[in-house]
């Protein structure tokens, strides 16, 4: 139960910290300076902004669907929260070790649609709704490509919980570990660790898929260039036009905790999760020291830096693509999903099948 005040904590945090630092990524790659008059270096403009929201007027507009309206912003953040549940902080620290986690996860974060289109249709507005439908039409047709990467992971590992796919790719681990998986090549890395024991080098192929699953999360969580949904030179902010006060405030919270948690879920089924990537080769072993027993408060500690590491790492990724490249069209976007992310994730995820059948 300790791992949930946790999450909630890293995701308000994470608010303060992802918009101070999206406003100065942009900045720094349009060759200007960002905020900077509210407090050192602007680093109090986000509790200015806070302050401002906080003071404004909750409104509901007259002919809103009231109880959708009021109860949208809810349903949404829920909805992304509920997926920390299952997220392994530490070798330690887990909401809820269940063998199914994934497939929880994938379940409940799907449910957000139903809070986007109660938001768009709930506010009564042309522009709401558009935005809504569009959400709807990315978020379900970019769970496909999503989804077979993740089953890739999940056919490699032979499991559905989270915690014991990062073991997996670790030096607790208590099977062989195979260089590139294959046993032919007699190459045991299990003592090494590091990331000769991630799944992009125990399945070379895994590299691939994670570049469709960090593209299929993007449009999960409306980022540029699959930002439709908001789509603020045509349709105004899409299905949050209508919102202001703290549901705003709320609805940007959500779209920052599922950045966050889709950049956890990667690190953890594609980059050694909490585990350490430096390796013990030599007389040197750096897993040894940069990644603490189980049990200790040095295991603990130095698992959750590697995995909010790697995270942050995803997230400055995602800023840095969301200020790079520019929207694409609703016809563009649905041909990437369906005739090129989704053929190479049903090509990986036969590939998948035989390497499993070629590892131990």
């Amino acid at each position: 139960m300790l791992a949930l005040p946790i999450f909630l904590a890293l995701s308000s945090g994470f608010v303060v910290v992802g918009v101070y630092l999206e406003r100065k990524i942009s900045a720094f790659i349009q060759d200007r300076l960002g905020p900077m008059e509210v407090g050192k270096w602007g680093l109090l403009q986000l509790f200015a902004d806070l302050l401002k929201l906080l003071q404004k007027e909750d409104i509901v507009p007259a002919a809103a669907d009231r109880k959708l309206f009021l109860l949208a912003p809810s349903v949404i953040f829920a909805s992304v929260f509920a997926g920390f549940a299952v997220m392994p902080l530490t070798p330690d620290l887990q909401g809820s070790a269940t063998a199914v986690g994934v497939f929880y996860l994938m379940a409940i974060v799907s449910f957000d649609v139903v809070g986007i289109l109660m938001a768009g249709w709930g506010s009564n507005n042309k522009y709401s709704l558009l935005g809504a439908m569009r959400s709807v039409a990315q978020i379900v047709s970019y769970e496909i490509p999503l989804g077979l990467t993740i089953l890739c992971v999940v056919m490699i590992c032979q499991s559905l919980n989270l915690q014991e796919i990062s073991f997996q790719q670790g030096i607790y681990t208590y099977e062989p570990n195979y260089l590139f998986g294959i046993r032919a090549l007699g190459i045991d890395v299990t003592d090494w660790g590091g990331i000769f024991s991630w799944n992009i080098l125990r399945n070379p192929f895994l590299l691939i898929a994670y570049v469709i699953f960090f593209i299929a999360t993007l449009a999960e969580a409306n980022r540029a260039p699959f930002d439709l949904p908001e789509g603020e030179s045509e349709i105004v902010a899409g299905f949050n036009t209508e919102y202001s006060g703290m549901r705003f405030a709320l609805l940007f919270l959500s779209e920052y905790a599922m950045m966050l948690l889709v950049a956890f879920l990667g690190a953890i089924l594609f980059l050694g999760s909490w585990n350490t990537p430096l390796p013990n080769i030599g007389p040197v072993r750096l897993a040894d020291w940069t990644s603490g027993s189980p049990g200790t408060v040095w295991g603990n500690l130095t698992g959750a830096f590697w995995l909010l590491t790697k995270a942050l790492a995803a997230i400055m990724v995602q800023m840095w693509v969301r200020w790079t490249l520019p929207r694409l069209r609703v016809d563009q976007l649905m041909f990437l999903c369906w005739k090129v992310l989704t053929p190479i994730g049903i090509v990986l995820l036969l590939i998948s099948g035989v390497w499993r059948l070629l590892m131990i």
